[in-house]
């Protein structure tokens, strides 16, 4: 059985292999009481974060995992879509918003983890 981190470090790796940019995974747990894990992921397109959300789909079917849907204020977005999986949140942004939102800065007391390794 697989550990959450394991399970992280796994959904960051599938979502550099889908050419997501700029791919982060930082541990939080020891910040917050709601999640444990972000997965921080640059897309280019609505086309592009749309097909990670497919892969992801695809992921959590034999995880144990699965999508916590969440309320948005504008559903019409794309500029930064967030996958709610519980103890792993997934956070889809174009350039534009992960600059303005700089979510590493905003956590920056969570532990980067190296999913390469």
């Amino acid at each position: 059985m697989k550990t959450m981190e394991e399970k992280a470090r796994e959904i960051a790796k599938l979502m550099e292999d889908g050419k997501g940019n700029d791919v982060t995974l930082l541990d939080i747990s020891g910040l917050n009481s709601w999640t444990d894990y972000f997965v921080i992921v640059t897309v280019t397109s609505s086309a592009h974060w749309q097909g990670l959300y497919k892969q992801i789909k695809e992921y959590i079917k034999d995880n144990d995992l699965e999508i916590h849907v969440t309320n948005r204020k504008s559903p019409d977005g794309d500029d930064w879509n967030l996958i709610d999986l519980g103890a792993i949140v997934v956070h889809l942004m174009s350039e534009s918003a992960r600059t303005f939102y700089d979510l590493e800065k905003l956590w920056h007391a969570g532990k980067t983890i190296d999913f390469r390794a």
